[in-house]
């Protein structure tokens, strides 16, 4: 199960383990439970500071708990915790054996203060081993379970537990239930959460502190909209420049966080989203930057004295004589009706996330360009059947993707169609309408699931008649980051910049940082 160099490695990190831990499996008679009882035990065997049990009473079974000696086990894993959930695994292991979480110490006195909802403390997480946004969601809970007494967690594999899967209708991963244990089923949320989000969510009371913090801040120099690329680059040189420098972001990282695979970063060969993400936190950290998480931005101001004021849907208010806007973009919806109506129930936008939760399945691909014909070639390895949909007559991937996708026996593709209609029984969708724009028919399509990969929006709505907005909402700005207001300064995939690449946003984060500072020195 382990090999020879990770086992090492295991030994090493349950080192730190400051009290025992007792690890126990509920097991039925599968192949899948053999190799739950093998990690566990391989597991017990690398420190004395832990003992494995194999008669665990769990409805889940193959899962297994791990628990402080003499205590009830509150983090659990029904199924095996591999691939990308393997460093959830290591973490349950540290954070129950009461090494302390990488974890900010407000947020773990906010986690310890939590009182058990009124609907039930029990949280279960249907993920992918292939997700590379579940262990963010499966971590958050295992470790605000490891904190809190009062709180417990499952991480479910839903390709191990498809009859689940099937009754509750998970069609997108990570999902979170919650309730009792053995009566999980109320939906608390699906997609991507960090741990500040959901402790802010189970904290009523946390929005109105948040504002009075955010109300009693002094005034800065850069204020940046946005923790992106382009918003990381810009903070990190604005704080060189000795500035006082805030940073507000609904979530560090934005749409790169959901990007897999990345080869063309300069200087490196090959990462993913996620690890670059954390990268680029751990850098903008070693600076002076006022990092604000989970806020979103609801207006700009400029104030009679020419400082500029971002209100923030909290009703906080902040103060800049400098504002660099940064704040991304968003994926393209088709806007035809069933598509919100069966979003997470057949309509899903992460081909990665949620393609294995379609195993032998129909699907759809909506786009006809690199992350469409990308996403069409990934699923082919797991679903019965794929069909791509371009609107145009032709595709606009790159000649090597489209060759590899021809080449697959199970995929179809349609060109020139309009998609008009997604069609659902209530629950779930069981189909797609289009039309064919050469004939002007409407056809049918029977299928089980829709993966839009369209194209991006740029995240502005909030601007529109604050500074001058393009006719696809992008920000106008020149070649060092201006825009059409004073003292505001913008870069990245939400401005005019043809490009919307990784590399380019960094760059003109830079760019428009070292404007804002020109701007500064000049008043």
């Amino acid at each position: 199960m382990l090999d020879a160099n990770i086992k090492q490695q295991l030994k090493t990190y349950l080192q730190m383990l400051r009290h025992p831990i007792e690890l126990v499996a509920s097991l039925d008679n599968s192949d899948k439970a053999r190799d739950v009882e093998q990690l566990v035990q391989e597991i017990g065997e690398c420190s004395d500071k832990v003992s494995v049990r194999l008669d665990g009473n769990y409805d889940l079974r193959p899962s297994f708990s791990i628990a402080k000696q003499g205590e009830e086990g509150r983090v659990r894993f029904a199924g095996l915790p591999m691939g990308h959930e393997f460093t959830s695994l290591l973490l349950g292991l540290l954070h129950v054996g009461g090494h302390p979480p990488k974890v900010e110490a407000d947020v773990i006195e906010q986690i310890k203060g939590l009182q058990a909802p009124a609907n039930g403390a029990h949280f279960e997480t249907v993920i992918s081993l292939s997700c590379h946004n579940c262990p963010d969601v499966v971590q958050a809970f295992n470790t605000i379970s490891a904190l809190n007494p009062a709180f417990s967690h499952t991480m479910i594999d839903g390709g191990m537990f498809q009859p689940l899967v099937e009754q509750r209708k998970v069609m997108a991963v990570p999902t979170v239930f919650q309730g009792t244990q053995g009566n999980s089923t109320t939906s608390f949320g699906s997609g991507r959460m960090t741990l500040e989000e959901i402790v802010a969510k189970l904290d009523s009371g946390a929005a109105e502190k948040d504002a009075a913090k955010l109300n009693a801040k002094d005034e800065f120099d850069v204020l940046i909209v946005g923790g992106g690329p382009a918003g990381a680059a810009a903070a990190i040189y604005a704080a060189r420049k000795g500035v006082k420098t805030g940073i507000l972001t609904e979530k560090f990282g934005g749409q790169v966080l959901d990007t897999l695979g990345i080869e063309n970063f300069i200087s490196v060969k090959e990462t993913e989203g996620p690890k670059l993400v954390a990268a680029l936190e751990q850098h903008v950290k070693e600076y002076d930057v006022d990092v604000m998480a989970l806020q979103r931005a609801k207006a700009l101001n400029k104030l009679d004295d020419g400082k500029l004021e971002v209100e923030l849907e909290n009703g906080a208010k902040l103060v800049s004589k400098s504002v660099i806007l940064s704040t991304g973009a968003r994926w393209r919806e088709m806007n035809v009706p069933g598509e919100t109506e069966y979003r997470n129930k057949g309509v899903a936008y992460c081909p990665h996330c949620d393609g294995p939760l379609y195993k032998g399945k129909r699907v759809a691909v909506i786009g006809g360009g690199n992350s469409g014909v990308e996403a069409a070639i990934d699923l082919a390895g797991i679903v019965k059947e794929v069909t791509l949909f371009e609107f145009d007559t032709k595709l606009k991937a790159d000649a090597v993707l489209q060759k590899k996708l021809y080449s697959l026996p199970n995929v179809k593709v349609i060109m020139n169609a309009l998609t008009t209609e997604v069609n659902g029984d209530g629950s779930k969708v069981y189909g797609l309408s289009y039309k064919d724009r050469a004939t002007d028919e409407v056809k049918q399509v029977e299928l089980e699931g829709i993966f839009v990969q369209i194209g991006l929006l740029p995240n502005t709505d909030w601007l529109k008649g604050t500074l001058e907005l393009s006719k696809h909402g992008e920000i106008v700005v020149d070649h060092k980051g201006h825009t059409s207001v004073e003292g505001v300064f913008a870069a990245g995939d939400c401005t005019t910049a043809p490009y919307k690449q990784i590399i380019i946003a960094m760059g003109e984060g830079a760019n428009a940082s070292l404007a804002a500072f020109d701007h500064l020195i000049r008043q």
